[in-house]
């Protein structure tokens, strides 16, 4: 049987798009959106100025998830990966940076040299580790797959949004894993953070109405690759890939929300502060058992 097509977007034919100007009523693809207090509007329309609001900040062109469309829309994929990059480098040469930076459970010792870990009380590894990496094949393959997942998700998120999913995704997925590893395995990656860009971007595919079917092959390949590695000299941590992929759908969800206006950012504000006090609530369970 045959179905009907979507129509496609008035400035990019080529994009389908069930999302259409309030105003106008022109088709518009996530690209040439602008939220308004109601719905969406196109950029021509928030230039003649029948936007809602007053002054030029109501007018502004807003992503999909309500932020400030930047000039560049992928500055902050930019300057994670140069983080990341320049954090790699720092540990070639200094190993025992490394050794004071990623997720340990309790105290330990490497090669004779103590080492205190987050049931100590130093959180903050949780955090660090995220941005280390050990070997150049596994910074190159989660920074490419920052760049190919986390480049489009800023564009529509907004960079103070799609920031927010990235760190809290990487607490998620190193919350979990302190919670059922051994509490000295030693763990480092941003993989558990991609992850949880792909998790908001199975949301955003789903909010959008686009073709499921490509998002939900990328998601079952990277958890094929999660728990049936191809080789290497470190074991990947499933326990980080899999509470990154859940904690980034989740503050997806609420960051793509229906609401909108003021009750909007509230939501997304809400979703981000429950989503840390949950991790936060496993933090301190497992803190709890080793202690």
């Amino acid at each position: 049987m045959d179905t009907e097509r979507l129509p496609g977007c008035y400035r990019h034919p080529d994009r389908d798009t069930g999302i259409s100007c309030t105003r106008c009523e022109r088709p518009i693809c996530p690209e040439c959106m602008v939220s308004a207090s109601v719905g969406f509007q196109c950029p021509e329309c928030v230039r003649s100025g029948s936007g809602t609001g007053h002054g030029p900040a109501a007018n502004a062109p807003r992503t999909l998830a309500g932020g400030v469309v930047a000039a560049d829309p992928q500055l902050v994929t930019k300057i994670l990966i140069g983080l990341n990059a320049a954090v790699f480098l720092v540990g070639l040469s200094a190993p025992a940076v490394v050794l004071q930076l990623e997720l340990l459970g309790r105290y330990v010792e490497f090669y004779g040299a103590p080492v205190e870990g987050v049931s100590t009380g130093e959180y903050y590894r949780l955090l660090t580790s995220v941005f280390l990496h050990a070997e150049w094949w596994h910074i190159i393959g989660n920074m490419i797959g920052l760049w190919v997942i986390g480049g489009p998700l800023e564009a529509a998120l907004g960079r103070s949004r799609y920031l927010a999913v990235y760190l809290l995704s990487g607490l998620g997925g190193s919350a979990l894993v302190y919670l059922l590893t051994a509490p000295n395995t030693p763990t480092l990656g941003a993989s558990g953070a991609v992850f949880g860009l792909l998790g908001a971007t199975v949301v955003l595919a789903r909010r959008l109405r686009y073709e499921m079917r490509p998002v939900i092959v990328m998601v079952v390949l990277m958890l094929f690759l999660t728990f049936v590695p191809l080789g290497g000299s470190l074991s990947v941590s499933w326990q980080a890939h899999v509470g990154g992929l859940v904690t980034g759908a989740l503050v997806g969800l609420g960051l793509l929300g229906p609401a909108a206006g003021r009750n909007r950012t509230l939501a997304q504000a809400g979703t981000c502060a429950v989503v840390f006090l949950l991790a936060a609530a496993v933090i301190l369970l497992r803190t709890a058992e080793l202690t």
